[in-house]
This record gives structure tokens, sequence and C-alpha cells, in this order.
């Protein structure tokens, strides 16, 4: 019994010493292309879906492909460097950044799912909804990153709630609604992780 006692307060100590880490698993470098990228395709959906709110499942695939490349670039090292972690420690702290990260994408999945088969003529609340979510993960985020990256929660939370205004507007689904915020925001979350993280690397 003692030594199970014992083993619980081993984990327990682990887990905040792993809480109070810095996580370096987000590269600048993936995050600011995934920002680059955003606004490529918000150029680019008028040519591919020019009435998205006639064209609901060009301009959900368009955007989701998107954010699915910007995950599988920033996923890729933080996968690399849960393989290759030197202690267990490294790997919780990896493990624990994912959980704070992940519940915001599987809630925007699940929304977008439900208005997609259920709710189609409320798609243009989708841009703002994505954002806060988003906002609500980058601060969640925040314990194990640098604490700048709040201004950044907070600016997708600001578009977001911004996007939510204008859904009944005339620029429904425009495609800056998505690669205005995107572009910008992973743009300055590149620039907080390379100066804050990995800057003094290169010194």
């Amino acid at each position: 019994m003692e030594l199970r006692e014992a083993l619980s307060h081993i984990a327990e100590i682990r887990a905040r010493v792993a809480a109070t880490e810095r996580f370096r698993g987000y590269r600048a470098v993936p995050v600011a292309i995934s920002g680059v990228f955003a606004a490529l395709v918000a150029i680019l959906q008028p040519r591919f879906v020019p009435q998205p709110i006639a064209d609901l499942p060009g301009y959900l695939t368009l955007w989701i492909a998107t954010a699915v490349l910007g995950l599988a670039a920033a996923g890729w090292g933080i996968w690399i460097r849960h393989r290759n972690g030197a202690d267990r420690i490294s790997r919780e702290l990896t493990l624990l950044a994912v959980a704070q990260f992940a519940p915001c994408l599987i809630a925007g999945g699940l929304v977008t799912l439900v208005i997609a088969r259920h709710a189609s003529e409320h798609a243009a609340v989708l841009p703002g909804i994505w954002q806060v979510l988003f906002s609500l993960g980058v601060f969640a985020s925040c314990r194990l990153l640098p604490r700048a990256l709040a201004l950044v929660g907070i600016f997708y939370l600001f578009t977001g709630v911004w996007n939510l205004m204008l859904s009944a507007g005339p620029d429904v689904l425009s495609p800056w609604t998505m690669g205005l915020p995107f572009g910008v925001g992973q743009i300055a979350t590149a620039a907080i992780l390379y100066w804050n993280l990995e800057r003094d690397r290169h010194e």
C-alpha cells in the first residue's frame, strides 16, 4: 500500500513539474507557414468557391483542408519531440500540451458537423465560432507557452466575436473572415515563439 502511494505521489510530482515547464514542441516556422497559407487560400477562395453560401461543401472542404495542413505541420514537430523525448517529463509535457489544445479542435469539428448537416442556413456563423474556439485553445495553452500568446488569444476572441456580429451582413463567408484573422494570428504566434523560445538558440 505504501509503495502504491509513493508511486502515485511520484507521478503527481512529475505531472506538476511538467506543468511548470515551457513547451518547446511548437516551432515558429510551421506556425508562420500556416498563417501564410491561410492568407493564400483567402486569395484563392473567390476562384474556387465564388459563392460560398450556395456551395457550403466546397467552402468547408477548402478551409478544413487548410486547417488540416496547418495542424499537420505543427503536429509533425510535436510528434518528433514526443518520440525522441529524452526523459519521461518531456514526454508528459508533450501529452499535456496536446491535451490542453485538443478540446477546442474537437469542439470545432463537432459544431461544424452539426451546422453542415442540420443547420446549414446558419453556416455564416462558422468563421466566428472557429475563431472563438481557437482562442480558447490558445488561452488553455498559455500555461506552457510564453505569456505573450495571451494577446494572440485575445485577438482571436475579438475577431471571432466581430465575425459573429457581421454574420448577417453582405459579406457572408467572405474569404477574409478567415484569411485575415488566421493569417495575422498565426504569424504573430510564430514571432512570439521565435522571440521567446528559439531566438537564444540561434544567437
